[in-house]
C-alpha cells in the first residue's frame, strides 16, 4: 500500500513522538518549519508544539493522540517527525492503524521514529519513509539543508523516474554545533561510500535505527525479516562496545542469515573506544565470513545531508560500484 505523491501546497503535520524539541530548542524547530513553508508547503503543528514533560513532549497518551489527530485531519497529506528521541516505542499500541490503512498518508522521520515507521509498515503494509525530520534535518543551514530537501522532494514527487540511482553527496558533516547558538554552516568533509564486501543484489528494503529497533524487536510491531531482504542500519553517538552488542543481537536472532545485502549508514560521532575500528569493521567481525554485499557510510542517517529511503520498496544494491538504485515506485502515481 502506498500514499499519493507530495505536491506543492500540501499540508505537512508535525508530530513529536518523543523528544520535546519545539520546547527545548524552539529556534531549531521554528527554522525547520519555516524552511518547509518557504518551499510552498503549509505546516500544521501538532498539539504538543511547545510542550514538555521533562524528557519527553507529553505522556504516552498525549503523544499517541497528537499523532492520531494529525492523521485524522483530511487536509494533512504528510506526517513528519519533529525529531527522534528515545520513547516512540511507548505509543505503538495506541496508533490508529486501521484508519491509516483506509487513508494512507506519507509518514516520514528517522532515528527513534524508526519505531513508528516499521510498526506502521508491519500493521498496514504502507510504505513509510526513513528520511528528514522537521527540526533536526530542515532546521540545518545551507548547503546541507538544500541537498537534504532536494532528495526528499525527488523521492516523494510524482515525477520520479525509475530506476532511480541515489546520488553521492559531494560532502558530508557530523560537526557538532550547539543548535541554540548555530549561526554558520557546518564544516564540510569529502564524501565516499565504501564497498565492504562486493556483490550486486536486489530485494525489499527494510531497517532503520538499530538502537531504536532493539526497543520493539521480536514484537508484533517489528516486520519479520524475510529471506532476500536488503537491511539498512544506522546509529548515532554510540561506541564500539555498544554496536558490537547490537550487531550480535541481529546475528543471534538469525537476521544476517536471511538478508541478501546490508547498507550501513554513517555513524555520527562514533566512539571507537580506542580500537581504531570503524563500525563496518566491527560488523565484519560479528558476521565472520560475509557472503553478501555490504555498502558502508551511506548518507541516510544522523549526519548531513540525508537521503530519503522508502521502507518496503524493492532496491538494487550494487556494492561493487557503490550504488543504490530504487526500482519500485514508492508512491501511488
Amino acid at each position: 500500500m502506498k500514499a499519493a505523491p507530495l505536491r506543492s501546497g500540501d499540508h505537512i503535520g508535525i508530530f513529536s513522538a518523543s523528544s520535546p524539541i519545539s520546547a527545548t530548542i524552539p529556534i531549531r524547530y521554528d527554522r525547520g518549519t519555516a524552511f518547509l513553508e518557504s518551499k510552498g508547503y503549509r505546516v500544521i503543528h501538532g498539539a504538543l508544539r511547545g510542550q514538555q514533560d521533562h524528557y519527553r513532549s507529553g505522556s504516552i497518551a498525549q503523544r499517541a493522540d497528537e499523532f492520531n489527530q494529525l492523521l485524522y485531519d483530511p487536509d494533512i497529506h504528510v506526517l513528519m517527525a519533529s525529531i527522534g528521541g528515545n520513547n516512540t516505542n511507548s505509543i505503538l499500541p495506541y496508533i490508529d492503524y486501521a484508519y491509516l490503512k483506509k487513508h494512507p498518508k506519507i509518514i516520514i522521520g528517522y532515528s527513534d521514529t524508526t519505531a513508528l515507521l516499521l510498526a506502521i509498515y508491519a500493521k498496514t503494509g504502507l510504505t513509510t519513509f526513513y528520511g528528514p525530520a522537521a527540526a533536526s534535518s530542515f532546521g540545518e543551514l545551507p548547503p546541507f539543508v538544500d541537498w537534504t530537501f532536494q532528495n526528499f522532494q525527488q523521492i516523494l514527487s510524482k515525477d520520479l523516474s525509475l530506476p532511480y540511482t541515489y546520488p553521492l553527496p559531494p560532502v558530508w558533516t557530523d560537526e557538532y554545533i550547539n543548535w541554540s547558538q548555530q549561526d554558520r554552516s557546518k564544516e564540510q568533509y569529502p564524501n565516499r561510500w565504501i564497498c565492504v564486501h562486493p556483490g550486486c543484489v536486489q530485494g525489499r528494503l527494510i531497517g532503520g535505527n538499530l538502537n531504536t529497533m532493539e526497543g520493539f524487536f521480536g514484537t508484533e510491531y517489528m516486520p519479520p525479516i524475510q529471506d532476500g531482504d536488503i537491511l539498512f542500519l544506522e546509529d548515532s553517538l554510540k561506541d564500539a562496545c555498544t554496536i558490537e552488542r547490537s550487531f550480535s543481537l541481529l546475528k543471534l536472532a538469525g537476521v544476517f542469515d536471511k538478508v541478501r545485502g546490508i547498507i550501513l549508514g554513517k555513524h555520527e560521532k562514533f566512539d571507537d573506544n580506542g580500537t581504531g575500528r570503524a563500525p563496518y569493521e566491527i560488523l565484519l567481525e560479528v558476521l565472520g565470513s560475509p557472503q553478501i554485499p555490504i555498502l558502508a557510510d551511506f548518507d541516510c542517517c544522523h549526519t548531513h545531508p540525508m537521503l530519503t529511503l522508502p521502507i518496503g520498496c524493492t532496491v538494487l544494491l550494487d556494492a561493487d560500484h557503490t550504488q543504490l538504485k530504487l526500482l519500485e515506485p514508492p508512491l501511488e502515481y
